[in-house]
């Protein structure tokens, strides 16, 4: 089982623990057009590796192989993100059954749900807690 983490409690691990790290699973598209956590503040980068590929959004069946590629070790704690918390959930997932014990799912991703005008990052997740971000 992978617990879910609010986002401010996924920052606070982050500045606080050596050892954890953030890995964004969204597509290269939404890094670039939507943005990503950054967390310069705490001394380190996210960690950017794509759950699913776009435009087709298939599986990326290296994901396991790329944490490693990435020097993520079984040591890391690793938190898991994505838009809305659903794909991250998945990728935490198939991290702990690829031998990563410490994972966790930021509850509501980046973004969050969508409001009742249809726009997310207002309501929860990562943008709406005020946590740092960017746009590449």
């Amino acid at each position: 089982m992978v617990e879910n983490v609010v986002p401010k409690q996924t920052w606070d691990a982050l500045a606080g623990n050596p050892e954890a790290q953030l890995v964004d699973v969204r597509t290269e598209a939404e890094w670039a057009f939507v943005g990503v956590p950054d967390l310069s503040q705490a001394g380190k980068k996210t960690v950017l590796i794509p759950w699913q590929t776009y435009p087709g959004m298939r599986r990326n069946d290296a994901f396991t192989e790329q944490l490693a590629d990435a020097g993520l070790t079984p040591d890391h704690h690793l938190y898991f993100i994505c838009r809305s918390g659903a794909r991250s959930m998945a990728a935490a997932e198939a991290a702990k059954a690829a031998g990563f014990p410490n994972v966790y799912n930021v509850a509501d991703g980046f973004e969050g749900p969508s409001d009742r005008q249809g726009h997310r990052g207002v309501t929860a997740g990562w943008k709406a807690d005020g946590l740092p971000w960017r746009q590449p």
